[in-house]
């Protein structure tokens, strides 16, 4: 007998609330009707539930293949603590411990059995499968199936078999089968389908936007300044710091240790002991920030981490947005950070030849055909990652629209790039319509990179379309990558459309087509600041202003204020004042306040350059603060109390 039918009781009965989150009801009934069901919902939006909740109200076995084994652990722990029967298979348990979960499941007894996914190599466990009343073949992180998936697992191709191998529990042959995943792009998702069998599915994609969590990208110069930026960046909260290796990860727990921050590392090379210590103690909230690889987190659910960092690139975008969607859980505010360095792609290269795979510490065996064709997916992976770390449009929806989120706007607000949103100098805005002729030029017809080439002349691999026009070697001169840095400011700036295919073919919009024309100099973009780490890659921006290479300043900008006005007596030579990173983050966090309360951009508040010229000059009197640049009567008027409050408030007189 059913303890109940209606899914709503069943909810409150089991979990403790009263209702649904959005999405989640439509994903209990699908799997309740014996539909076949694809989900995509983001980190944090509840989508267990979509299988926890009918394992509840359905005779047989819930069986769910989940990747790693900390997942497994903490799920059953909590369905356990909720009175719901739950188990799970996995080699770290003794062989007593599975063969009891295999002796419940054949009983009835259990609602739930959480299996690892190497299980079913075993002919052993394939002759189990067939005795259990299978309710429904549940396939968790089901991204893995594909080698497109940022964490592809070769035994999850067999589960496409292993379902129709179950006894299903309401007599018929093959249970309804239901996949899971945070990370899906539309070609992810079509190899989930193929890949696993799944019949005439539903596809429930809900919207990848976590608009409580703040991206930004902080271009750096290397180790040294990410271990000198990194205690400040998690001093204030519950954080993770993820980096690609674990000699890293345990420099970066021993910066923030000495710095005076409880911290620990985890990575596979540390006892299975250790390893279970830490995570205990961060999920218990003994401990406040974890350095970590890829091997960390998958199964971790604090609700309350307030900050994830990446002190190197991630192998790509699926992996760094599961990552950062461990922030903000409990819907208060959080941020994502990347450090980002150029020079940290080789690393990532050559874990990428080692064939490593940290999260599960193997090296997986491939033939050489196999091997190749794996290492040219991740490449072309770990590329799309670097698009992301190197432009200058708007960073949420460079990852929506990677997802292929259809509510993908134009532009946040609040990420470090639209932060750095500026109205451009006659010389940029030169820069900007020069580009946008090339487009035009060119027939709409090309993507960045031809057009980039076009324009400084490189015309080797081009078609004779490009290598005749007007615009052929405009920009002689400039390297082809700051040029593709600028059509990206311009996407930003909505002066340029990208096609959706797999082309990009770019096209002016009509704002664009006006500032081309002179009919528009007004024009807001986030210049492209220089690549922290690549050799012979300037930022156009200092070579039209003038301004002199510097160290990028916290969450981006150049950490220092803008080109000395003229006939100040300033060499543009001359080392200008460093700006000082905690009353920069002060500031920061009150043009923030300020914008959300008026209703406006951040930009319209203070400009990054000039907040980066407040934070060096450390203004105490109004006199003092209309000498930075940037600052004028009405600024001054309008701001000036505040900012010298937040300023004196930090840095005290004497810093």
């Amino acid at each position: 007998m059913l303890p109940v039918s209606d899914p709503v009781v069943a909810l409150r009965q089991f979990f403790g609330h009263a209702s649904f989150r959005a999405g989640q009801e439509d994903l209990v009934r699908t799997v309740l009707d014996g539909r076949d069901l694809l989900a995509v919902m983001p980190t944090g939006s509840g989508k267990s539930l979509g299988f926890q909740l009918p394992a509840v109200m359905l005779r047989g076995v819930t069986l769910v293949v989940s990747p790693l084994i900390s997942l497994m652990k903490d799920q059953v722990d909590e369905l356990n603590r909720r009175g719901i029967r739950a188990a799970a298979i996995h080699s770290q348990l003794s062989s007593d411990a599975r063969q009891d979960a295999v002796r419940l499941a054949r009983l009835g007894e259990l609602q739930l059995l959480y299996v690892a996914p190497e299980r079913f190599a075993s002919d052993h466990f394939g002759r189990v499968l067939r005795e259990l009343p299978v309710a429904r073949f549940v396939v968790d992180e089901a991204h893995c199936v594909s080698e497109w998936g940022h964490d592809f697992r070769p035994d999850y191709r067999r589960l496409r078999d292993a379902v129709q191998a179950c006894r299903s529990a309401d007599g018929g042959m093959r249970p309804p089968m239901a996949a899971f995943t945070a990370t899906a792009t539309p070609e992810v998702r079509d190899d989930i389908v193929e890949l696993l069998g799944l019949r005439d599915p539903r596809l429930v994609v809900a919207g990848f936007d976590r608009p409580n969590i703040a991206f930004h990208v902080r271009p750096v110069s290397g180790d040294t300044e990410k271990h000198q930026l990194l205690p400040g960046l998690v001093s204030s909260g519950r954080s993770l710091v993820y980096s690609s290796t674990r000699r890293k990860v345990e420099e970066m727990a021993e910066t923030l240790v000495s710095a005076g921050l409880k911290a620990a590392a985890y990575h596979a090379g540390l006892g299975d002991g250790e390893r279970t210590r830490v995570q205990d103690a961060f999920a218990g909230g003994t401990l406040a920030i974890v350095c970590a690889t890829n091997a960390f987190g998958m199964g971790i659910d604090r609700p309350d981490v307030e900050t994830v960092v990446h002190v190197d690139i991630p192998g790509s975008i699926e992996a760094y947005y599961q990552e950062i969607g461990r922030a903000g859980r409990d819907g208060r505010d959080a941020t994502a950070i990347l450090l980002w360095n150029y020079a940290d792609v080789k690393t990532r290269e050559f874990l990428i030849e080692r064939g490593r795979d940290e999260a599960v510490d193997r090296f997986e065996p491939l033939d050489s055909a196999d091997a190749e064709r794996r290492r040219q997916l991740e490449i072309k992976k770990l590329r799309r990652m670097v698009a992301y770390a190197d432009t200058s449009t708007c960073l949420r929806s460079t990852i929506l629209r990677y997802f292929g989120d259809p509510a993908a706007g134009r532009s946040c607000g609040r990420c470090s790039n639209c932060e750095r949103l500026a109205p451009v100098d006659e010389a940029s805005l030169l820069m900007v319509r020069k580009v946008l002729s090339g487009v035009a030029r060119a027939g709409e017809r090309f993507g960045r990179r031809k057009i980039a080439l076009m324009l400084v002349g490189d015309t080797e691999e081009l078609s004779p379309a490009l290598t005749a026009l007007s615009t052929t070697g405009l920009l002689r001169g400039e390297a082809s990558k700051t040029v593709e840095q600028w059509i990206d400011a311009a996407c930003g700036a909505d002066l340029l459309a990208a096609s959706a295919d797999e082309y990009r073919t770019l096209r002016l919009t009509p704002l664009g087509r006006d500032v081309m024309a002179g009919r528009v100099t007004e024009v807001s973009i986030a210049v492209p600041v220089e690549r922290a780490g690549k050799k012979g890659v300037r930022s156009r921006t200092r070579k039209l202003r003038g301004q002199p290479s510097g160290r990028p300043g916290p969450l981006g900008g150049t950490g220092r204020p803008g080109p000395p006005g003229p006939g100040n007596g300033v060499s543009h030579n001359t080392p200008e004042p460093e700006a000082h990173p905690p009353v920069v983050e002060a500031l920061r966090a009150w043009r923030l306040d300020e914008a959300r309360r008026r209703g406006v951009a951040p930009f319209i508040i203070l400009h990054d350059r000039t907040l980066l010229a407040i934070a060096a000059a450390l203004p105490h009197t109004q006199e003092e603060l209309l000498d930075v640049p940037g600052i004028g009567p009405g600024k001054q008027a309008e701001y000036g109390d505040a900012i010298i409050s937040v300023v004196a408030s930090v840095s005290g007189p004497g810093l």
